[in-house]
């Protein structure tokens, strides 16, 4: 069998991250070197390890996501109405967002102003969703004075009364204020969650919130292709399907499935689409059967149908099947009796085709000394050939590791990162499904506040939509602000902010709004040095026009130091970069030029100045 340990890059090993962003958005890079793959705490007491912390394989039963996330919004959108209360301090929260919801859309301020007031009665009765709500309007300031402080009261409570998206909320705030040691322990729990829901097989698609706009124009392309059974594209591919197509029968119970491309989760569509693909013979189909019958999903619950399903998709060499076969045989599932040996033998046929899951479970298994004999260096290796080829939960039991110190070094920044990546596909995510879906309806006022309830959350990706509405809307985005519609300054304001923390998170665009607000004073004081800093920030991701105006701000002394020297460099860089970016740079280096040897002719000063301005002009 391979051996995961030549995965590893010695001295130094790169994870490329769950969401490698498209637009803007840096991915994340975990860097280990050898000081953190020595043999910290490498032989753990055996009663740590076997703790219910270190739950080797979970379990299948598929749970809904109203037990997971609690308090959701997300019946308002499936049903269309609000479930059945159990309380009236229950009924009043979600009277509440309905009328939220309905205020969003219309922007009449006499519904959030009610939809507030009843919050604030389920909230004074102890209810943890409705304090949730209102910890979301007080940290926007919407129909109420904006505080971070009564946003952080109302999260607390919450949180402590069960609320998931106040406990993610939180755990961001605590993560920008570097207090990693309160945002380890929340992001943990809710990694915990989101982990759980994942595939038994193999990893389930990613269903990342989808990036609206490209910097300044909207998104077209992916917008096309995220508006459900309205897509051409899909209306062929079910056609196709309808015609008999094996292939795209799979496409289709996929697609509902999981809800992709703005489809709504169909259980029963999927089913039906899967069995009716395995009768021509397509093998991905067995293995979603295989999950779906152990996890219950839409049928009952059935092991040995599962356990069958995975052993004909085996058999047609889809690798992956390998792993729910083996998973089987650990808990003992629809088999005769618990088998590790067995478990192994099917973990190393997937790894050996280097499927993910296969070197995940290997290191589940040599941690829990599951059938083997511990070995905790030799589990961290599998989890990171794992996390190399981007298996969620690998990187949740990195994050574990670098949590608890044992197998890798004690480092509760990175544990808080990785713990983050994996949280965010909790089913709290499924907030940006709604959000798409009104903003491509049209209700641009309800996609903003469901935004912002994401951005809040700590999603970058919904921080940018929420910023991009709010400057590309304005009135329209039905942004609320203390007392009734925001004001032209409340908007800047809010975009501001937003744009800040997107940027904060790796997206360079962002930084570069960011840094054109503080140097030409838009929303907020003019400050060439904090625009410098922004424009910085976007130079380290290589930034073609924040390289040009680190260069313009260096040749004219504004925000950095006079230097005529870096300029050059900055625009040189920039160049090579964007080529397509010839034309200001070759006039900013023409100015450069006359500055270096006409520097005392006045004529020629005023010459050399218009030429940057023009430069500027044409690079915007």
């Amino acid at each position: 069998m391979r051996d995961p340990g030549r995965s590893l890059l010695v001295p130094v090993l790169l994870l490329l991250s769950l969401y490698p962003l498209s637009l803007a958005a840096r991915p994340f890079f975990l860097i280990l070197t050898q000081e953190d793959l020595k043999e910290v705490a490498a032989a753990p007491p055996d009663e740590l390890l076997d703790s219910a912390d270190w739950d080797e394989f979970g379990d299948s039963e598929s749970r809904p996501e109203e037990e997971l996330d609690p308090g959701s919004w997300r019946p308002m959108f499936e049903s269309g109405e609000p479930p059945a209360a159990g309380s009236e301090p229950e009924e009043l929260y979600y009277s509440g967002v309905s009328k939220m919801m309905a205020a969003a859309s219309s922007g009449e301020g006499r519904l959030m102003e009610e939809a507030v007031s009843e919050f604030e009665v389920s909230a004074a009765a102890g209810y943890a969703h409705a304090q949730s709500a209102l910890g979301f309007l007080h940290g926007t300031g919407q129909m109420r004075d904006r505080s971070k402080g009564k946003a952080f009261l109302y999260h607390h409570f919450a949180a402590e009364g069960g609320n998931m998206q106040s406990k993610m909320a939180l755990a961001y705030t605590y993560m920008r204020q570097d207090m990693y040691e309160k945002a380890v322990k929340l992001y943990a729990e809710l990694a915990e969650v989101a982990v759980n829901s994942f595939l038994i097989t193999k990893d389930s698609p990613v269903i990342e919130p989808i990036r609206i706009h490209n910097g300044a124009e909207e998104n077209k392309e992916a917008l096309r292709k995220s508006r459900g059974e309205d897509d051409e594209d899909f209306q062929i591919l079910e056609y196709q399907a309808q015609k008999g197509n094996a292939i795209a029968m799979y496409k289709v119970g996929l697609f509902h499935y999981f809800g992709l491309r703005g489809l709504r989760r169909d259980h029963t569509k999927a089913l039906s689409w899967f069995l009716k693909a395995v009768d021509k013979g397509e093998p991905r189909s067995m293995e979603l059967l295989g999950e779906i019958y152990a996890r219950g999903a839409g049928v009952e619950r059935n092991y040995t149908k599962a356990f069958e399903w995975l052993k004909l998709a085996s058999r047609q060499q889809l690798y992956s099947a390998y792993n729910g076969m083996g998973y089987l045989y650990v808990k003992g599932y629809g088999v005769e009796k618990k088998n590790y040996t067995k478990a192994k033998e099917y973990f190393e046929k997937a790894a050996n085709n280097d499927e993910a899951g296969g070197y995940y479970n290997l290191g589940v298994m040599y941690l829990k000394a599951i059938g083997v004999k511990r070995d905790v260096k030799l589990a961290c290796k599998y989890f990171i050939s794992a996390a190399n080829a981007g298996q969620p939960k690998a990187f949740y039991q990195l994050a574990k590791m670098f949590h608890t110190g044992i197998g890798l070094k004690k480092n509760l920044a990175t544990a808080t990162a990785l713990y983050k990546l994996v949280a965010e596909r909790g089913p709290w995510g499924s907030l940006s499904r709604w959000a798409l879906e009104s903003y491509l309806k049209g209700d641009v006022g309800k996609a903003f506040l469901l935004y912002s309830r994401m951005a809040e959350l700590g999603y970058e990706v919904a921080q940018s939509n929420a910023a991009w509405i709010l400057d590309k809307f304005g009135e329209r985005s039905m942004c609320m602000g203390e007392a009734g519609f925001c004001t032209d300054a409340e908007r800047h304001q809010r975009s501001h902010y937003l744009w800040w923390q997107a940027s904060e998170q790796g997206n360079e665009h962002a930084a570069l709004l960011i840094g054109d607000a503080y140097y030409y004073g838009r929303g907020t004081e003019r400050d060439y040095e904090r625009a410098a800093e922004a424009y910085m920030h976007a130079k380290s991701q290589a930034n073609a026009q924040a390289l040009f105006n680190l260069g313009y701000m260096h040749e004219h002394g504004q925000g950095l130091p006079f230097d005529l020297h870096l300029a050059k460099r900055y625009y040189d860089q920039a160049l090579e970069i964007e080529p397509a970016a010839k034309l200001p740079v070759t006039l900013a280096l023409a100015s450069l030029w006359i500055r270096k040897n006409y520097a005392n002719g006045f004529l020629v000063l005023s010459l050399s100045l218009s030429l940057s301005l023009c430069a500027c002009v044409v690079f915007l």
